[in-house]
């Protein structure tokens, strides 16, 4: 088992599932028109929620799979919200885009994540991540000329974005990175 989990890490590696980026010091200033306060998005329940309820406070946007290796990483996105609710907003993005590990409706969603992870961050209906359809919300925060500084789509479940109090995307996290990481902790604590 070891030698799996040290082939597993080795190959997470090669393909940057444990790689995080943060905005460069002279990044430029997006070239589109729409801040991260712009985005309406529909909930797991069909409200529609307002991004800009969100201005002031450090946000951490998550795509989220339940039949994903990741999927424990809910139980970790809890407690990070029941630890640290004060200084960082969890928002949890479902998605199928990788290897259909998201097949279930909204409302089953809602289901696994409550019944098996107690769930109480703000989750929203399922969307696509990355290819051609594309949501925009994951557009703007995979496209430079949007965000200003980042290009890299979510490359599987549970990839992390973190959005700063003033809207702007900061941080870039992969799969594995442990959302009770150090990495994590440090940037939402600053």
């Amino acid at each position: 088992m070891k030698s799996l989990l040290s082939i597993f890490t080795f190959l997470s590696a090669c393909i940057g599932m444990n790689e995080i980026k943060s905005k460069p010091a002279d990044a430029g200033e997006p070239a589109g028109g729409k801040s991260f306060y712009d985005f309406r998005m529909k909930s797991l329940d069909g409200e529609e929620i307002d991004f800009s309820r969100y201005r002031g406070k450090k946000v951490l946007l998550v795509n989220t799979a339940s039949e994903c290796g990741y999927t424990p990483q809910y139980e970790k996105l809890q407690k990070l919200n029941e630890q640290y609710g004060e200084k960082v907003v969890i928002l949890g993005f479902p998605a199928n885009n990788f290897g259909g590990q998201e097949p279930g409706s909204n409302s089953e969603i809602k289901q696994f994540c409550s019944k098996n992870y107690g769930v109480t961050f703000q989750m929203f209906e399922k969307v696509s991540v990355k290819g051609d359809d594309q949501c925009e919300l994951y557009k703007w925060l995979s496209t430079k000329s949007e965000n200003g500084w980042n290009d890299q789509a979510p490359k599987w479940n549970f990839c992390k974005y973190l959005v700063n109090e003033k809207g702007e995307l900061v941080k870039f996290y992969a799969s594995s990175i442990d959302p009770l990481s150090k990495e994590i902790l440090d940037a939402i604590s600053q």
